[in-house]
């Protein structure tokens, strides 16, 4: 029960930050570009204090370098072979399409799902709660923004909320999936550890900071950056 509840909080984040999308029209790139950087710095601390000291816990190096390449290895592939396109900057609002959005959402979410599973079939009793939570922390800035930018590309708003509330879905599923496999495989769970650190911080270099500095924000984003890697060590240490 407590497991499933994790599961459900973490995939909540998204619905949550989609939630005051839907009464706001318009958003500055400054206030865009520090949510995506908090994001980006919530993910770098669950990766560096959760979950690669955790994978040496259970495991070695060469089991941590392996996970981690695997996982940036396939989130490559997965951003290479999925047709998507992220809502960037300087892109052409109007050749969007949702469904392209969903895509992109989803090549975020399924790392950020599996190794919330990963994380509770783990031996580490609060390695779970604490993943779940710091996943489900940062998708809250995630989810405002992908149904914010639905929205302002004239999709209707209670379908800009289904779009954005199914990334959670995904999430969720992809965390049920994770359990299943470390359960059934208790010997893969540092190598999903380490994978989901890798192809978290796949997403954070890749992604979330270029995105927050495409618009001359760079020193509000880089700050909003150490704030949430801040936030996410300081809970950290509550849960040890």
């Amino acid at each position: 029960m407590e497991i499933n509840l994790g599961i459900y909080i973490s995939a909540l984040g998204t619905v949550l930050g989609a939630l005051p999308a839907l009464l706001i029209r318009n958003v500055s790139h400054r206030v865009k570009d520090n949510l995506l950087a908090y994001s980006a710095g919530i993910m770098v601390a669950a990766s560096a204090y959760a979950l690669i000291p955790s994978t040496l816990k259970l495991s070695n190096m060469f089991v941590l370098t392996v996970g981690i390449l695997v996982g940036t290895a396939v989130l490559t592939l997965l951003e290479i072979v999925l047709p998507h396109q992220d809502a960037g900057h300087g892109a052409d609002s109007a050749q969007i399409r949702p469904l392209l959005i969903i895509a992109a959402m989803a090549i975020h979410n399924i790392p950020e799902g599996i190794s919330v599973g990963v994380s509770y079939a783990s031996q580490f009793a609060e390695l779970g709660s604490l993943v779940s939570f710091s996943i489900g922390l940062q998708n809250i800035p995630e989810g405002f923004l992908v149904c914010l930018f639905l929205v302002t590309n004239r999709i209707p708003r209670l379908q800009a909320f289904l779009y954005t509330a199914f990334t959670g879905l995904i999430e969720c599923v992809s965390s049920l999936i994770g359990l299943q496999l470390s359960d059934a495989f208790l010997g893969i769970v540092p190598y999903g550890l380490a994978f989901a650190a890798g192809a978290m911080l796949f997403v954070v270099y890749k992604e979330l900071i270029p995105e927050s500095h495409g618009d001359g924000n760079e020193r509000s984003a880089t700050f909003s950056f150490v704030i949430g890697l801040i936030s996410m060590i300081y809970l950290t240490n509550l849960s040890l």
